[in-house]
Formats: structure tokens, sequence, C-alpha cells
């Protein structure tokens, strides 16, 4: 059995020295072919290093972008070029494009549509609000509604007013009447009558009075229509003089929706628009009706307008005063449409790339109409039909702006200027574009409810911001507007600081490109955050709190100079 064994031993050892002997060979040989095709083709040459994200950051050695502290890449010769001829044409090899993930959709001609998303209170129609006030003065003998909430019909009976005032002035009617019109002229008796009428009596009480021949030391207080009581500050044995407020009522049997439209969305709404309204008391339900009534006054603080949505409510189903949200579906007549994912603001002007067929992208400078959900309106660049790219569209632009300055080029978007002349793009120059003062102290106050976990103060702060960045130059417009209109407003902390983070980070770098006695905040860096991996944001001091995180990795991240 042990020479068995042996012998098996034996053979397997000679059987590995054999293999390895083989693989040695083959190794040799593919060494020595690979030497060959070395020497033949030789290794890239590196032309120089430059940054991805800012392509005029560049150095002949390995080294960090000074702007964004990004590692810098190197450019080799034989990569991303533009046609000597078209300065404007970049082309890409297929392995490129395909690492990159570029991805492309049709211009076309469709209708745009839009959704506006509000939020408001339930209040009751103001034309059928009514307070009801003491006519006279005396003393509340009965009350017959003690409690707020209630219903109540047209003449319902709702308090009982002792009054010596309404006693004598129904006696002098009276008196007028027993006289008669021989003795009394016919306007002291209407006199008399239109006194009772002003202290709150109704026609039908005074025909009463007239039959029965008999004054009453009472005014009853009745209800104007049918509705609910508002409030109540009447009381019985309370003492009243007149003017003093006993009851609010109002109609709930149809409600309005108000909330405020920004001054931007305005031209998207008109009357008779349909809204679709939820409430958190109806979960799941969805109420839709139309706008009846705009403001045409704007408020100064917030610049924005109030819209009225009438709503009915014949169960009393919609309670008074409570929130509600609305989304205002809008869709215009077919118009030219690229999707948004196509456009960027990298320049002085919006720009597309175009795909032109063999790894070949044009460079167009875009004139843009209104915003949708998914598209924008093209008003000149493109033409229906042609394919924009979607996707990795930034990255071709950074291999674009890269390859322009290693072939000594300055790119010109061909074609589409309104002069007889293509206008220039100009170079990027991330000191130009100088957020200012409000909108930096703004974007620092939604930070810290960020980072503080807290959804009220951001919602709060975010409208402050967006009309602090609506101010903000044309440069830092177009650095940072694709980001804004991506910025949320709720449901949660998680989906608000998705698109918040590419924002923070955007404006982070506009901000730390400025002499550091210039920025007015200090900037932080996470290097794990959810979206970007890494990404900046502002903060007026210490200690370092991350938006991105909050409570759950609050310190997460260094400061940056």
């Amino acid at each position: 059995m042990k020479k068995i064994t042996l012998f098996l031993i034996l053979i397997a050892v000679a059987l590995i020295g054999v293999a390895t002997g083989w693989f040695a060979a083959r190794q040799g040989a593919a060494h020595s072919h690979g030497n060959v095709s070395s020497n033949k083709t030789g290794e890239k040459k590196i032309l120089f290093y430059q940054s991805p994200m800012h392509p005029w950051i560049k150095s002949d050695k390995p080294g960090k972008c000074t702007i964004c502290g990004m590692d810098l890449a190197p450019v080799y010769e034989g990569g991303p070029s533009y046609d000597k001829g078209d300065p404007n044409l970049v082309t890409l090899t297929p392995a490129s494009a395909s690492v990159i993930g570029v991805a492309t959709s049709p211009v076309r001609v469709a209708p745009l549509e839009r959704s506006i998303r509000v939020s408001g209170i339930i209040d009751d129609d103001e034309t059928r609000h009514r307070i009801l006030s003491a006519r006279v003065p005396g003393r509340i003998e009965k009350l017959f509604i003690n409690q707020v909430g209630i219903e109540v019909v047209s003449g319902q009976e709702l308090a009982k007013i002792y009054s010596p005032d309404m006693l004598t002035a129904q006696r002098v009617y009276l008196e007028n009447l027993r006289v008669g019109a021989g003795a009394v002229s016919a306007s002291i008796i209407n006199t008399s009558r239109e006194k009772l009428l002003a202290l709150g009596l109704t026609d039908e009480d005074i025909h009463q009075l007239e039959k029965t021949k008999t004054p009453v030391d009472t005014l009853s207080i009745r209800a104007p229509f049918n509705g609910t009581v508002v409030s109540r500050k009447a009381y019985e044995g309370q003492y009243v003089n007149v003017n003093d407020e006993l009851f609010e009522i109002g109609d709930f049997s149809e409600l309005w929706f108000v909330f405020d439209a920004y001054e931007a969305d305005l031209p998207y709404l008109a009357l008779n628009q349909q809204v679709k309204v939820n409430l958190p008391s109806l979960p799941g339900e969805v109420i839709t009706a139309p706008i009846t009534f705009i403001d045409p006054n704007l408020n100064e603080a917030t610049r924005t307008a109030r819209v009225r949505v009438v709503l009915p409510n014949p169960q009393r189903r919609i309670l008074h005063r409570q929130t509600a949200n609305g989304v205002v579906q809008i869709e215009t007549a077919p118009v030219l449409l690229a999707p948004r994912s196509a456009i960027l603001y990298t320049r002085s002007e919006p720009i597309a790339y175009v795909d032109k067929g063999g790894g070949a992208y044009e460079l167009r400078a875009l004139h843009l109409g209104r915003a949708g959900d998914s598209d924008v309106e093209i008003l000149h660049g493109l033409k229906e039909g042609e394919k924009v790219v979607t996707q990795a569209a930034l990255l071709v632009d950074s291999q674009a702006q890269i390859a322009r300055v290693a072939m000594g080029h300055e790119a010109t978007p061909a074609g589409h200027s309104h002069s007889s002349q293509p206008t220039p793009v100009a170079k990027p120059d991330a000191a130009n574009a100088v957020p200012s003062m409000e909108l930096v102290h703004a974007a620092i106050a939604v930070t810290d409810a960020l980072s503080s976990d807290d959804l009220a103060a951001y919602k709060k702060h975010l409208p402050v911001m967006l009309e602090a960045f609506r101010k903000s130059d044309d440069t830092v417009k177009a650095r940072l507007q694709s980001l804004v209109d991506k910025l949320v407003n709720g449901p949660d902390l998680k989906t608000i600081r998705r698109p918040f983070e590419p924002f923070s980070n955007a404006l982070a770098d506009l901000v730390r490109s400025q002499p550091v006695e210039k920025r007015h905040a200090k900037i932080y860096q996470c290097p794990m955050t959810p979206v970007l991996g890494t990404a900046r944001w502002l903060q007026k001091g210490e200690p370092l709190k991350n938006p991105f995180f909050g409570a759950e990795m609050l310190e997460c991240g260094e400061e940056l100079q």
C-alpha cells in the first residue's frame, strides 16, 4: 500500500514539472512577442496633466486641482480630439464612449409638460362669512348655541338679548300707528319703523308686532344663512354694547384652497386650470377643481401671488384651516423639445452635444424657452430629429475641453447665433462666477437645517435661498441653474438631501475659487457622500456639521482651505 502511494506521488510531481515547464515556455514566448509589439508601437506619451472638472487647470506633473481638489488626470496622445476643420466637432473612440456611458435621445416636437407643486391652506368662502354683532345695548338673556363647530340653518335663533332700548322703540312705533296718519305724518311712522329694522328686527318681526300690538323686551340673534359657527364670544348673563362681536359664521359647503405661486410659475397658471388637491385628512383621495382667482398683486417680500381654488364640500369632509398640497399639470401646444439632461450650463450660454455619427459630437449653443418636467423648449440651436447626448453629457464636455486645450483650439458653437458670425463660447472661469453674500448666507441657513435634521427649518429657508439665487448675476445662474431646478422641499430629509448635495458642492466650489478674505464662509468636505462620493458644503463656523448625513454621521468631513 505504501509503495502504491509513493508511486502516485512521483507521477503527480512529474506531471506538475511538465506543466510548469510548458507554462514557462508560453510565458517566455508571449513576453518576447510583447516586447516586439512594444518596440513597434511604443507607449502612449503623456502630454500634460489636467483637471477633469476644470480643464483649464493643467500641469506638467501629477498633482491636484486648485479649485475642486481632484487628482489631475493624464492627457495622452491619440485621445479625444477636435476635427481640425471644425473646432466644434469632438471625436471619441468607441471605447471611450462606451466607458463613460454615452447615450442619446432625439429632439422632437411635442407638447411641453410641466407639473407645478404647491402647498397652501383650506379657508372658507370670504363672501359667505359673517360676524354677528350686537345692534343694541343689553344683556344676553338666553344662549341657544354655546359651542363652536355646530351647523346652523338660515334664520335659526342663536341667542336672545334683553334690551330696554328695543322695548322703547317698539312702543314708539305702536303709538305712532295707534294715533294714525291723521295726527302723525307718514314720514314719522316710517322713521320709527326704520329704527326697528336698524336695531335688528326683521320685516316678519315688525309684522308680528303690528298684529299683536304687544312690544317685547328681547331681540333674537339669528343665523343669516346655512353655515358653521366658527367662533363664539357670547355667554348667558353677559352685558353687551353696540357692535360687540357675538358669533362668527362661515359657509363650509364650499371651501377655498389658497396657495402662493412663485413669480416664475405665474405665466403657466390661468383661470379654470385644473388643480389636483390632496389632503392629510383624506389619504389616497384626490380632489380636482379649477383655479377661480389669481391675485394680480405680488407680495413684495416673497415675490408670490395668491391663487384660489374652490373645492366642493357638501358632506363637510374637508376641514377648515387644514393644510393641503396641490399639483397643477400644464401642457402647452406642441413645440420643439430636447431632454433637460442634454442641456449643459458650463459656458456663458446653454449648450448641448449633437451626435453626428461615427463617434463625432458637435457642440451647439442654444437659445432656450420654457422648462418642463423632463424637457426644455428649444428656440434656436437644434432641429427636429437630431440626437443629443443625454447621458454622460458632462463627461463628453469635459473630454471636449481637454481635447480642445490639447489641440490648441477655442470652441465656437457653430451656426446658431443670432448674428451673422458664430458666437464664441467663453472659457469657463470660476473666478468670474461670484456668489453674492445673500446667496451664501441663505445657503448656509439651509445647510444648517439639514445638518440639524430639521425639515421645517429647511422648508422655511429654501424659498429665501431660491429668491437670493434669482437675484444672482448671469454667471452664477449659468453655473447653478440646472442644479437649482432639481431642489425639492419634501417629503422627507433623504429625498431633499440627494439633489441638495450636487448644488452644495457646486456652490462651495464657486466660493472656494475666491480669495479666502472674500469667501464669507468656511468650506468643508466629506469623502463618502451618497450621491457624488465626495462633496463639499458651506458653513459659518465650527464645529463641523455634515448636512448630507445629519445626526447619522454629523462629524464626517474635514475643513478645506
